[in-house]
């Protein structure tokens, strides 16, 4: 069944056509929200709001990108789970283990073709990278998330967010800027490949 027929199923109430979206989306929301927030916990509770969320309001889907839709759904949460942080300053937005200990880089990242050398260069470049994406203002994090690591275009991007087509431009401008400045204390970590996007919409 393709995607307009399984949400067409899932406004009607049929649980199986919506469980059946879910799976499709459920690593690029739970991926979105752990980059946005940067704790694999909370990521894991911000998603699993999301797809409360899009179970309740399904039924207002008027059309579009499904994808977007439910990225916005995923943004609020994580922005929820940022007021939910303020309100309890003593919690760390630090990943850790169920153990407490500060974890080398999320489980879902890791290769087990890697050598251990190899594995070592790709846990300290998710360090930079997730360093400086904590950097950065929420709002400017949310947007270069959506659109350099889930490959959104600008509508979809706008979309999520739920600003304007010209505000997103100008939060991915001036956060790719950041990106690249503070990625130039970690150059000797980024592969020659690695670039942020430019503008491609």
């Amino acid at each position: 069944m393709d995607e307009t027929a399984l949400i067409h199923s899932a406004q009607n109430g049929d649980l199986d056509s919506f469980n059946t979206l879910i799976l499709r989306y459920q690593d690029s929301v739970f991926h979105t929200a752990l980059r946005i927030i940067g704790d694999e916990d909370l990521a894991q509770d911000a998603a699993q709001e999301a797809f409360i969320s899009a179970f309740r309001s399904i039924s207002t889907f008027r059309g579009g990108s499904f994808k977007a839709w439910l990225m916005r759904m995923v943004t609020n949460a994580c922005y929820d789970e940022f007021r939910r942080q303020k309100r309890r300053p003593t919690t760390p937005l630090e990943p850790e283990t169920s153990d407490g200990e500060e974890m080398d880089s999320p489980r879902w990242l890791a290769d087990p073709n890697m050598t251990p050398a190899e594995k070592s260069e790709a846990d300290e470049l998710e360090h930079a990278i997730q360093h400086c994406l904590d950097a950065l203002p929420t709002e400017f994090r949310a947007v270069v998330v959506l659109a350099d690591i889930q490959g959104m275009d600008y509508s979809e991007v706008a979309t999520a967010a739920h600003v304007p087509l010209g505000t997103i431009k100008s939060r991915l401008a001036r956060a790719r800027l950041r990106l690249r400045e503070c990625l130039r204390g970690f150059e000797e970590l980024l592969p020659s490949s690695f670039r942020l996007e430019g503008e491609r919409n």
